[in-house]
C-alpha cells in the first residue's frame, strides 16, 4: 500500500512569523487608499515596505561600515589617494579607457 503526503505552498515555505503594528489612524488611512489604488491588500503594501526599508538601510549600513574599515586602514597606514589622482583616473574611466586604479601612498 502507498502512502501519499499532500503537499502544499503551507507544508514546503517557510512560515511566517505574526507581527503586531500599531498605526495612527492618518497613516492607516493613507495605506488602505494606497492598497485599494493598487489593487493590493493593505497587509501587502506594510510588509513591501518594511522589507525596502530593512534592504535600504542594510546597504545603507553595509556602506558605513565599509567607509569605518577604510578610514581604520587609512589611520593604520597613512596610504591614500589624492583628490586629483582619484579625478584623473575616474576620468579616464569615464572616457572608457580600461586602466587600473592609482597605485596609494604615503
Amino acid at each position: 500500500m502507498l502512502k501519499y503526503q499532500k503537499v502544499t505552498p503551507h507544508n514546503t515555505m517557510p512560515r511566517a512569523a505574526t507581527t503586531s503594528l500599531k498605526l495612527d489612524p492618518a497613516t492607516k488611512d493613507r495605506v488602505q487608499r494606497l492598497a485599494s489604488a493598487r489593487r493590493r491588500t493593505a497587509h501587502w503594501i506594510m510588509r513591501e515596505a518594511v522589507e525596502q526599508y530593512v534592504e535600504r538601510e542594510e546597504k545603507r549600513e553595509q556602506f558605513r561600515q565599509d567607509a569605518l574599515a577604510a578610514w581604520n586602514h587609512y589611520q593604520a597606514t597613512g596610504l591614500h589617494l589624492t583628490g586629483a589622482e582619484a579625478d584623473a583616473w575616474l576620468a579616464k574611466l569615464e572616457a572608457g579607457k580600461r586602466v587600473a586604479p592609482p597605485k596609494c601612498h604615503k
